[in-house]
């Protein structure tokens, strides 16, 4: 049988690395395919001085792979929205099945790449959009399908979980641990995507569609960074037994489905409570398998490539089958996706975390718990610390019971408007992922 060949576009750090694993491992990979897999075009900017590509036909356009007629399978690593799309869609086009590993083309143009997919016939895979070398998408989309996925909820992006893990046992501030960030290349010199949580959405998006059988929608979901977290929140939250992560939450309620990103305290004896560094973990709860947890490396050169070419073994595996009876892409049959409604994140529920800043005068307290009852709002615990020297004000610290956050955006409004409370209510939401 003659080999598939293979055109990759973008030998940076996620291009190189594939080359590599395909260069290296070529027999094992061929023996698992069944067919031998030929990087037989490359399309790159500069080249990747880690890569010994001598003898692989190369070009600087990376629209001459997706034509190219000797091409089967485009692998698009150049990320972004709009030149990747335009790759994408006319290599779908001319009949190529696609592999990416970018995550932002597929959470806001997915719907519209499938489709094409569809029509033409071709597959278009993307584990490694998600969670680097972790092969979670596979594992809710195949091996979990016996099961009615109740929730998903990771750390996925190792920028955030980094500098969380910094700050709290090294009790170092935020801005300072982003710099070195920045320094070791975990970030980019524009952090935007990674602290505020945009990289995130867009890989919680597809978990959730491929989790719940809804279309992508990205534009949807809520998202919150971690730039006004302080060391001081990080050390209450260990006081209470909890520890603050930027966490991807998406949840099938009866009124719709929760899609958020936002810092949130964990129990400290959860298992991905103590997911650390760059390191990503993904927990699905089903209800047939109750909660697994997926973790790993969720960037890099060589753990992303890992996934890039497990899926292109899957549709070498794949090219000659019908069609119609492929793995769809979003997990479920086309015609058969749901239109639950993402709720807005007013409609959605959990516990709370809130730091009040007050007065040291007498009855403040009293006033407080007396704004949440009056939401129906309930008290968990509440811990108070000593008057600050440098300001004169007394830290309150209150974990409440699971509500509405419509309620809890009431409760707030009122608490800032006491005379005693100085400065905003911190809220970071709490989950307890049991």
């Amino acid at each position: 049988m003659k080999p598939v060949k293979v055109g990759i576009c973008g030998l940076g750090t996620v291009g190189g690395g594939t080359f590599n694993v395909l260069q290296r491992n070529a027999e094992e990979i061929s023996r698992r395919a069944g067919r031998e897999i030929e990087v037989a075009q490359i399309a790159m900017r500069t080249p990747n001085p880690l890569c010994q590509i001598t003898g692989t036909p190369i070009t600087h356009d990376v629209f001459a792979v997706a034509t190219n007629p000797e091409i089967d399978i485009v692998i698009e690593l150049i990320g972004g929205y709009t030149v990747a799309r335009d790759l994408v869609l006319l290599a779908i086009e001319n009949g190529k099945h696609v592999v990416t590993a970018n995550k932002a083309l597929i959470a806001v143009h997915g719907n519209e790449i499938f489709a094409k997919a569809r029509e033409k016939g071709v597959i278009v895979a993307f584990e490694a959009a998600v969670a680097g070398g972790i092969p979670v998408i596979k594992a809710i989309r195949e091996g979990l399908s016996a099961n009615r996925i109740n929730w998903v909820a990771g750390i996925i992006n190792g920028t955030g979980n980094f500098i969380l893990t910094e700050m709290r046992e090294k009790g170092r501030t935020f801005a300072d641990v982003l710099a070195e960030a920045q320094a070791l290349g975990y970030a980019e010199a524009d952090p935007t995507f990674d602290v505020e949580g945009i990289d995130a959405a867009h890989k919680l998006t597809i978990l959730a569609s491929i989790a719940f059988g809804i279309p992508l929608q990205f534009d949807k979901a809520y998202t919150e960074g971690i730039t006004k977290l302080t060391t001081a929140d990080v050390n209450y939250a260990e006081a209470l037994g909890y520890r603050i992560k930027h966490l991807g939450v998406a949840r099938r309620t009866a009124a719709g489905i929760e899609l958020r990103v936002h810092p949130t305290l964990i129990p400290s004896d959860r298992l991905i409570a103590n997911v650390n560094g760059v390191m990503n973990a993904v927990m699905v709860n089903g209800d047939a398998a109750g909660s697994t947890l997926f973790y790993g490396a969720g960037a890099g050169m060589e753990p992303t490539a890992s996934s890039v070419v497990a899926d292109l073994v899957d549709v070498v595996r794949a090219m000659t089958s019908d069609p119609e009876n492929r793995v769809p892409h979003l997990a479920f049959q086309p015609d058969s996706l749901s239109d639950h409604p993402i709720l807005p994140i007013e409609a959605c529920e959990s516990a709370y975390y809130l730091r009040i800043q007050a007065k040291d005068h007498p009855g403040v307290l009293a006033q407080v718990a007396s704004i949440l009852s009056e939401r129906g709002i309930n008290i968990e615990s509440i811990m108070q610390k000593e008057v600050e020297e440098h300001d004169g004000l007394v830290p309150m610290i209150l974990l409440t019971h699971s509500v509405l956050e419509q309620r809890m955006n009431d409760a707030i409004t009122a608490l800032e408007a006491l005379q005693d409370v100085v400065g905003s209510v911190v809220r970071i939401r709490v989950e307890q992922l049991n």
